[in-house]
């Protein structure tokens, strides 16, 4: 790519900026809080600062704009914080040999970097010296999604005859809803539960069942468990406490960790892999898809899944609007809006048996 064309949305001033040589065709460039400013990672030098890194992969500004995350490609471990004038603030290095940075977000408030890495690591660091407080390794409270009869009375709701055919097509397949078991795991027996399911037979897909964690050797890409071993996802909550990153050798499990008391606080295990997750823009509140015809949330209180009462809808990612009052759900040909229950602060009245 030759060149990146940024356009003033501005009805006073119809102006376009050129920039030659960009980076990346859909990344490396990061804009500030209010828009004013954008760092835009190019081939060649235009009279701003280099970066030290071997062949950079993307670039963030930080939620309060006062630093830049820099981070190189994953053959070489490297972060690099920097100041808009281009001072280099801190370098970050976990290890030296093997692959290094898969993903890094910023926490709203802007205090804390968290950074994904290829060793199936999440370390945070902090904004002050810029040094990581916190390592997680990916493994407590469980919620298993299952299945389970669905029994709904629909008798006074007013259908179209298009969702009632449908229903009725479906009907023959059976109904079944979906929920969460609540398991609590030691960490031994979770650790040697997952090992386990590596070491299954690539050619078959078979299942382990190790005291209380039941998991499905599906879970994992079959043969490729290697090569996807790392934090391919991180996402951090409205106010900064919780993130959740997902390991993407296991796609169908989400971890959620608490970083002001340092632990980990759930894993959520679903039947498929994971698409998409959100976090509420005003409470603590996470939304998560698998492609399937369920919604499944977490709040502190406890999860939760919620069945879309669509013929043959799929969701396959979702967005939340500023409000937190609403969900965009997005099919493979259509979309529809979900009207959310705005949870009060501080609420944990949700469980996995509503």
């Amino acid at each position: 790519m030759g060149k990146l064309n940024c356009f003033s949305t501005s009805a006073l001033t119809l102006a376009c900026v050129h920039v030659q040589w960009p980076k990346h065709a859909s990344k490396g460039i990061s804009f500030t809080q209010d828009g004013k400013y954008a760092a835009i990672c190019t081939r060649q030098i235009m009279g701003v600062f280099a970066v030290d890194t071997l062949d950079l992969a993307d670039i963030e500004w930080s939620p309060d704009d006062i630093a830049i995350v820099i981070w190189d490609s994953p053959l070489d471990y490297k972060v690099l914080i920097y100041s808009p004038d281009g001072r280099c603030l801190f370098k970050y290095q976990a290890y030296e040999s093997g692959l290094g940075v898969k993903s890094i977000s910023w926490s709203p408030c802007g205090q804390f970097l968290a950074v994904g890495s290829y060793d199936q690591m999440l370390r945070v660091l902090n904004h002050l010296t810029w040094k990581t407080f916190a390592e997680y390794m990916h493994l407590s409270l469980l919620f298993v999604e299952v299945d389970e009869p669905l029994q709904l009375d629909m008798s006074e709701l007013c259908l179209n005859d298009d969702f009632i055919q449908g229903n009725n097509e479906d009907s023959s397949e059976g109904n079944f809803g979906v929920r969460y078991d609540v398991t609590e795991v030691p960490m031994g027996k979770l650790l040697v539960c997952l090992a386990s399911v590596r070491t299954l037979s690539q050619n078959h897909l078979s299942s382990t069942f190790l005291g209380t964690l039941f998991i499905h050797s599906s879970l994992f890409f079959k043969g490729l468990a290697y090569q996807f071993s790392h934090v391919g996802l991180l996402s951090w909550s409205k106010d900064s406490q919780y993130i959740c990153t997902r390991n993407d050798s296991m796609p169908s499990v989400l971890w959620i960790w608490d970083i002001f008391r340092l632990e980990l606080t759930a894993i959520l295990v679903q039947k498929d892999p994971i698409r998409a997750v959100v976090w509420d823009p005003t409470c603590t509140r996470l939304v998560l898809c698998t492609g399937s015809s369920h919604l499944y949330m977490w709040t502190p209180g406890g999860a939760y899944c919620v069945s879309i009462p669509l013929p043959q809808f799929n969701i396959s990612d979702l967005k939340w609007n500023s409000g937190g009052s609403c969900l965009l759900l997005k099919d493979k040909e259509s979309f529809c809006c979900a009207a959310v229950a705005v949870l009060p602060e501080e609420s944990s009245e949700y469980s996995s048996d509503d």
